[in-house]
């Protein structure tokens, strides 16, 4: 590919250079006549045309972004020119943080961006453990008692509990999850509402009810001094900022709240779904994880996150961003006209085998073994990069590592089905349950 200038160089003008590589309509025929998931026509796109392409489902293009170079230069070189438009969630999250724009999210990212990292991740450490702790005595027991159980489901609640601990000081208790099932009934339903977001939000009233209730009580608890066993928690810095900021009204706040609630498990409770059932395929992994260092050393906690790494490689957080060009630019030597409307997908740049050695294998020792994988920020990516990239990364990636280090060394989960494909909704999903059982414990 050719190689990108850059402003500064004189042979750079915006909006100059050649017409994109498009895909024929042919190739978009069959994948409609077929009905296949999208990600199915994006690879054929990208296998066909390499890392920056063109096809078309209306009338004007749509340009695919794997390339590294090109991935750095929309989401961290010029994210003023490559912007987000509305959420896909904004029926669930209204204007919280990751569906807002402009000033009101530069505001709204700087006030959280301080909670999850350096001192911030701190205050949330033995939040996250207990929550871990919760989990492992739940999986003694079902060793015990030989009882089944769903791992997404237990990955669910596990993140969910760390994430309302984080939030409002208090562990999850039973009514406050199962009303909270609503915002996975949302999710579930976001691809099929209608496009008018009053129709939208009409459709899943009854379980965004369920799910404003939890939301005020919280609120109102927090704002009536209830702090919690381990103290206040992120929704006590969301009161505060009203304090000083009007716009945080109870409405953004309960914005905000769902929005960490709802971002803040369900990725990480995917990717931990997903790490169970490539561990169940690749068992020597788990070994040889174990095996790295004794309880508690940096050896161990390197190879466990090693896995995660490589999981989120697989099945990245978010699999796909879309972005709209707010002006003309030149995009790997290419011509980008205003309007065009851009898709980046981490879920083929990390399955590229000019970048990934043997893609399709789940290989850990990538993340360990010096060079093994490619150091171009671009190339890796499954929280996004730049300024839009996920705020809670570190938050996930501690609270996987914790729950692993509990888990993995006292219980390997016996599936006794698997799901046989993946589902790309707003993330890659296991395309069923995933029921298991526990060995007892040797004594």
């Amino acid at each position: 590919m050719d190689t990108e200038a850059g402003p500064g160089s004189p042979s750079y003008t915006p909006g100059t250079g050649r017409p994109f590589p498009e895909a024929e309509p042919e190739l978009v025929k069959r994948w409609h006549s077929g009905g296949g998931e999208l990600v199915e026509l994006l690879s054929q796109v990208r296998e066909r045309f390499g890392g920056v392409a063109a096809f078309r489902l209306g009338p004007t293009p749509t340009v695919l972004v794997t390339d590294p170079q090109a991935v750095q230069h929309v989401l961290a070189r010029y994210p003023e020119r490559y912007v987000k438009r509305s959420h896909r969630a904004r029926v669930l999250i209204g204007d919280g943080v990751l569906a807002a724009t402009g000033a009101a999210w530069k505001q709204q990212r700087r006030l959280l961006q301080s909670q999850f990292t350096g001192t911030g991740m701190r205050r949330y450490e033995q939040r996250i453990t207990d929550a871990a702790r919760t989990t492992a005595g739940r999986w003694d027991a079902y060793a015990r008692t030989g009882q089944s159980f769903d791992v997404g489901q237990e990955m669910r609640r596990f993140a969910l509990d760390s994430i309302w601990r984080s939030l409002t000081g208090h562990a999850l208790d039973d009514e406050t999850e199962r009303e909270l099932a609503a915002m996975e009934s949302v999710g579930a339903a976001l691809p099929t509402l209608p496009a008018d977001i009053g129709d939208a939000r009409n459709a899943v009233a009854a379980d965004l009810a369920r799910i404003d209730a939890v939301a005020r009580h919280a609120i109102e608890a927090a704002r009536g001094g209830a702090a919690g066993p381990d103290g206040p928690g992120l929704l006590h810095v969301l009161l505060d900022a009203a304090a000083e900021h009007p716009e945080y009204t109870d409405r953004l706040i309960r914005d905000e709240l769902v929005t960490l609630l709802a971002a803040g498990h369900e990725t990480t409770a995917t990717t931990l779904n997903w790490l169970y059932l490539l561990l169940d395929r690749n068992p020597g992994a788990r070994e040889q994880a174990l095996a790295a260092g004794g309880e508690g050393s940096p050896e161990r906690r390197q190879a466990i996150q090693a896995l995660i790494h490589e999981t989120l490689r697989l099945y990245p957080s978010a699999w796909i961003l879309p972005r709209h060009a707010t002006e003309d630019d030149t995009l790997a030597g290419y011509a980008v006209e205003a309007g065009t409307d851009l898709l980046v997908c981490p879920y083929l740049t990390h399955r590229d085998p000019e970048l990934w050695p043997d893609p399709e294998d789940f290989d850990p020792q990538r993340f360990i073994t010096p060079g093994a994988r490619p150091t171009h920020p671009g190339a890796y990516f499954p929280f996004g990069i730049g300024p839009r990239a996920c705020l809670g990364l570190q938050f996930a990636l501690r609270e996987s590592t914790v729950l692993l280090e509990h888990l993995l060394p006292a219980h390997t989960p016996v599936f006794s089905s698997t799901p046989t494909k993946a589902v790309h909704g707003i993330t890659v999903r296991p395309d069923g349950p995933t029921p298991a059982a526990l060995a007892p414990p040797v004594t």
